[in-house]
């Protein structure tokens, strides 16, 4: 009897173990093609940036102007890296986990890139893609064989227009207040401040003419009862070109004074300079925003020149870039490259 029942258990056991793994099974099979069919990922979009392949991390220029294309089966989308080697590409529909996009960065002036980015479950559509590309080598990019330019001395200059202020004098002017003292207010305003005298009120106003603006105004009694006086300057608070000054008097008549420093505001220009960073073949320099005339200043084969770089970015011996800086101010970072037949 012991032995049959110990059987029983066996087999019951077989047959729970036998329907959990069916169980788990048919789970399984209607888990997994939910889960692939509601997957999506948070964004399909590949971004990165380009830069110069250098074991220097000072010499990892952006480079500007890479054309970057990705390819994902029959569908192939192309742009073009900006000034700081920012790239982004957003593909339509969805890219499904075990597909493969493949990268190719193509310029000019770099040797050819190729990368591939397999898509897994977990965002791999989120990472940034780094994209170093290796520099052609110089004497491969000239044709002629003569001697190469040589620029030295560089030197960056530019104009910064800043609101500037000169004080051009002061300014004076007297006025009063009639009134005769010791007569009953009996409310008919203007009156004391208690309420009981008769008061009388006065007022003078300065202009300081076009483009001037009065600073430090001040009024105050200079003759008669001026203890039974109270000046009223809300109305010099403020630098601007008009101010007033008022006063009440519940005495005899009283005498005021009103005076004020008169400043010339207008914008005036200074002229900078300063010396560019070089890295091998690559002149950098951040200007601030409110730069203008922006001018390179070289020697070229030992004959000092000057080089207006004006909105195209013109130069005959160095194509340059120009994109905004992370700051809060938005200053301008530029980046020039040495053309052929030139070196510093």
């Amino acid at each position: 009897m012991l032995q049959h029942g110990a059987r029983v258990q066996q087999v019951s056991r077989k047959r729970i173990v036998i329907w959990v793994a069916v169980g788990a099974g048919a789970l399984t099979a209607v888990v997994v093609p939910l889960a692939l069919h509601h997957y999506r990922p948070a964004w399909t979009t590949i971004q990165g940036a380009v830069i110069r392949s250098d074991e220097d991390p000072r010499k990892e220029l952006p480079i500007a102007g890479a054309l970057v294309t990705a390819t994902r089966g029959e569908s192939s989308l192309t742009t073009q890296s900006d000034p700081s080697g920012y790239f982004k590409i957003p593909f339509p529909g969805v890219i499904w986990p075990g597909q493969t996009v493949l990268l190719s960065f193509r310029h000019p002036d770099y040797q050819a890139l190729n990368l591939t980015l397999p898509i897994q479950f977990r965002s791999s559509t989120k990472e940034l893609m780094i994209a170093a590309m290796k520099p052609v080598p110089v004497q491969a990019s000239n044709s002629s064989s003569a001697p190469q330019v040589v620029v030295s001395n560089l030197r960056v200059r530019y104009t910064v227009n800043s609101q500037s202020t000169q004080n051009i004098g002061s300014a004076v002017k007297i006025f009063q207040v009639v009134n005769r003292e010791n007569v009953p207010c009996r409310r008919q305003a203007p009156c004391s401040p208690d309420g009981y005298w008769k008061a009388s009120t006065g007022s003078a106003e300065m202009d300081a003419g076009p483009g001037n603006e009065f600073r430090d105004a001040r009024a105050s009694c200079i003759a008669g009862p001026c203890p039974f006086t109270r000046i009223d300057s809300s109305g010099l608070t403020h630098d601007g070109r008009v101010i007033t000054a008022s006063a009440l008097d519940w005495s005899g008549t009283a005498t005021f004074l009103l005076e004020a420093e008169v400043f010339h505001v207008g914008i005036g220009s200074e002229v900078r300079e300063l010396y560019p960073v070089i890295f091998e073949r690559t002149v950098q320099f951040n200007l601030p925003p409110t730069e203008e005339g922006v001018c390179l200043e070289a020697e070229v084969n030992g004959v000092s020149m000057v080089f207006p770089l004006g909105p195209d970015l013109n130069l005959s011996w160095a194509t340059c870039t120009e994109r905004n800086g992370s700051d809060i101010e938005k200053s301008t970072v530029y980046q020039c490259q040495l053309k052929p037949g030139y070196r510093f």
